[in-house]
């Protein structure tokens, strides 16, 4: 019945369903929605990790679901919930804290302070190679990467070569997201590979610096 896209994943409104207050946006796919169903969690699908994620399994900010509904078209869904505390990384209650003007006005100042970096960048490389070892520790239940580097080596680095081959045809298609989207899969399994290896990512860092010698 659910209209998911190429990648089977589908958005997802969350509404406080006492204020009615638009809190965030996600995305799902059919196991996190069944997980969602079952629990009466929120239950979301981690586009940067590649994995399922439990809304507040960290934080301790759980969302309860009063109910789910989807729209006219069946691609969207709407998640009415009872939030056990803010929905933003922020703190913020909404992740909708500010308005389009002050976004693009403090756009404006970031980019002409040369002594700021970008608060995404290089850096998200780092942070997601952190996520990984993370999750190769804890081996928690339900973790993409846990599931992989349980499959070895071998499953790995095929992944390498299916992502690789993905990046090719995005390129030879022309598509700005759908290159944008293999290169960050092969970005991200080739961080899994580093993981899975024993290499430290500082590693490549320090040989990708040499190069520019």
């Amino acid at each position: 019945m659910l209209k998911f896209d190429q990648r089977g994943l589908i958005p997802a409104v969350v509404q406080d369903v006492d204020s009615k207050e638009v809190l965030m946006v996600a995305f799902m796919n059919e196991e996190s929605i069944r997980l969602t169903a079952e629990s009466g969690d929120a239950w979301f699908w981690s586009r940067s990790r590649r994995e399922l994620w439990h809304k507040g399994s960290t934080s301790g900010n759980f969302q309860r679901v009063e109910r789910m509904r989807i729209d006219c078209d069946a691609d969207a869904v709407l998640l009415e919930v009872h939030p056990d505390g803010p929905a933003c990384h922020t703190g913020a209650t909404s992740c909708f804290f500010q308005s389009l003007e002050e976004a693009s006005s403090t756009a404006a100042v970031d980019a002409g302070d040369e002594g700021r970096s970008s608060p995404i960048g290089a850096e998200v490389l780092d942070d997601l190679a952190q996520v990984i070892a993370q999750r190769h520790a804890a081996m928690p239940e339900g973790s993409y990467v846990a599931g992989l580097l349980k499959q070895g080596i071998d499953r790995v680095a095929k992944k390498i070569g299916e992502e690789s081959a993905e990046a090719i045809i995005a390129a030879k298609n022309g598509s700005h997201d759908e290159i944008v989207w293999e290169v960050a899969d092969l970005w991200f399994h080739s961080l899994v590979l580093l993981e899975a290896t024993g290499v430290p990512v500082g590693d490549v860092w320090q040989e990708l610096a040499r190069r520019r010698k």
